[in-house]
Order: C-alpha cells, then sequence, then structure tokens
C-alpha cells in the first residue's frame, strides 16, 4: 500500500471514530429522550401496589388525603415502566430577535400513573401535589403551547369522553371508570403502550394566571379528532380541585434548543426563548413560581401524617 493510500485510511478511520458515538445514538432510537431524562425517578417495587389496588385504597378518601397517598406513591417509583420512555416533540419557530430555532423537548407518553404496565391508574391530583411530584422525578407541566404541540406530535389520538358532571366527577370510581374508558379506546385503535397518545385528557398546565391568579389550578386542553381543545385555559378552580377529566404530563426539565441542552424551566423565564413554547411569552421567576406552589401542599403535609397514622404507617 503507498504512503498516501495508508494515510487517506488512517484519516478516515480518525473520522469515523469521532462520529461513531453520534450514529449509534441516532440508530439506537433513543434521539436526545434518552432513559437518562427519566433517570430520576425510582425503580417500582416489586410490592408496590398495583392500579387496582391502589384505587381500593383511596376509596374512601378525597382532596388533600388521597394527594397525600398519591404522591407517595409516584416518588417513590410506583408508575408503569412505558412512562419511563420518553418521547421527543420538536418545534420550530423564530426567537424574540427573529432568528429561526429549533426546540425538541421530552415528554411521557400518557398521562401519569400508577401500577404497572398490565394495571395502571391514570391518577388525576390537585396542582400542588402535581408540582411537587414532578419536581422530584426531574419533570415540569407544560404549557398550553406544548399540550397543542404534544397533540400534534402523537401518534394516537382519541377522542374526548366526558362523562356525566356532578359531585362523583371527583371521585376515585369516576377515576377508574374514565380509566377504562380511555383503555378500551387505545386498544380498540390497536395501540401499544408506549406509544405517544393525546386527547383523552385535560392538562394541567404552567401559565402566568397562576401568579396573577393565586390559589387555582390551570387547566387547558381534551383536544377533539379535529385538533381544537374543549378546554379553554381556564383557572376557576381552586388549587386542589381535581376531577377524572384532569391528567398530569410530564416534561423532562431538560430541552434541546437547536441541538443543545438547558433547563426548560430557564428557557421558558427567558424573554428571548419562552415564546416558542409559550404564548404568552416568558414566565417571570418560575422557578420561584413552582416552589411556591409546591409550598402550598401543607394540607397534603398534614393530611399524609393523619393518614399514616390511621394506616399504621409512620409519616
Amino acid at each position: 500500500m503507498s504512503v498516501s493510500r495508508a494515510k487517506a485510511w488512517k484519516g478516515l478511520f480518525g473520522v469515523l471514530i469521532l462520529f461513531l458515538p453520534a450514529l449509534a445514538l441516532a440508530y439506537s432510537g433513543s434521539g436526545p429522550c434518552s432513559e437518562q431524562l427519566s433517570s430520576h425517578i425510582p425503580g417500582r417495587s416489586g410490592s408496590a401496589s398495583d392500579g387496582s389496588g391502589f384505587a381500593e385504597r383511596i376509596r374512601g378518601l378525597h382532596g388533600a388525603e388521597r394527594d397525600a397517598l398519591i404522591r407517595d406513591e409516584l416518588v417513590e417509583g410506583n408508575l408503569p415502566g412505558f412512562l419511563r420512555r420518553l418521547d421527543p416533540v420538536t418545534v420550530t419557530g423564530t426567537d424574540a430577535a427573529g432568528h429561526a430555532v429549533r426546540v425538541t423537548f421530552c415528554v411521557m407518553p400518557d398521562y401519569l400513573s400508577i401500577g404497572s404496565d398490565k394495571d395502571f391508574l391514570r391518577i388525576p391530583m390537585g396542582l400542588d401535589t402535581a408540582v411537587t411530584v414532578a419536581s422530584d422525578l426531574g419533570f415540569v407541566l407544560p404549557t398550553p403551547k406544548m399540550v397543542d404541540a404534544i397533540y400534534r406530535s402523537s401518534s394516537v389520538h382519541l377522542a374526548p369522553k366526558p362523562m356525566t358532571p356532578g359531585a362523583e366527577m371527583t371521585s376515585t370510581d369516576y377515576y377508574q371508570r374514565h380509566n377504562r374508558t380511555v383503555d378500551q379506546q387505545r386498544l380498540a385503535k390497536g395501540a401499544e403502550l408506549g406509544r405517544l397518545t393525546a386527547g383523552q385528557k385535560k392538562d394541567l398546565v404552567l401559565t402566568n394566571r397562576l401568579r396573577s391568579h393565586p390559589g387555582r389550578v390551570a387547566i387547558y386542553g381534551w383536544h377533539c379528532l379535529n385538533g381544537k381543545p374543549i378546554q379553554p385555559l381556564s383557572t376557576v378552580h381552586g388549587l386542589h380541585y381535581a376531577d377524572y377529566s384532569h391528567g398530569i404530563r410530564l416534561v423532562s426539565d431538560t430541552v434541546f434548543v437547536d441541538g443543545r441542552s438547558m433547563s426548560i424551566v430557564k428557557l421558558l423565564q427567558d424573554p428571548q426563548l419562552a415564546g416558542l413554547l409559550n404564548s404568552e411569552g416568558p414566565i417571570p421567576r418560575l422557578a420561584g413560581l413552582l416552589k411556591e406552589l409546591a409550598g402550598q401542599g401543607s394540607e397534603v403535609r398534614t393530611a399524609r401524617s393523619q393518614v399514616a397514622q390511621r394506616l399504621g404507617g409512620d409519616s
């Protein structure tokens, strides 16, 4: 082999060494939403309750008492495995200076649930509990604009299935019945677990209204098959309110801006970038707002202690 050809092969080998890690990532199917982004979620214990068992455990509870047990299950890792595999949602647009920007955020393929892949319950909860759980697991809630983007990116669209309104809307029985309805819809479409799915619930969302309307929960979405949401952005309900139609879609705190990773909380506070993911523009001091919302869960913390004492456990 000539000296010049040997140098050429050596140069090609060097290029391959540099690019093999990137090629491996590209062909692994994980893309930017790698398993590392869900690594803060503890492993599920072999003795953890399944969805049906947990529903029976909370059957007679409401409000803060129920939320206390929901929080404990989730932060201890009692959620199905398919939710740990995040899906990318990409938004393209311009920043405040008019520069083209591409943003990819990583979302759970379905709403937050308790249980196993074989038996899980999509579980509504108050805003303070949702924010606390999200933070503990390394996630945040979406904005309405992100909810729209998730719907557009979803490979499975389910039609909303409202139930009879009334006092029972907040009951565990309604939670279970609506959960079964959603599962039946998914199975009828032949959609396996883990495919990005939307249309089955309203979302708890982040918005500037949470600061201008303190003590309230913000909800949005429940898109019809034509892509239009049933629920406009609303803060009519109190902070701890939750009914069967509500869902918690968790979004990784790590977002990718033109391929560079950054905190999504920082992005949503950034006057230059926030408009890409929030139609209201930046949410000033969002990190502080999230701490305030989580801190408003004193009722849940008190209820947790009371429930633990009744059940003979530790608080």
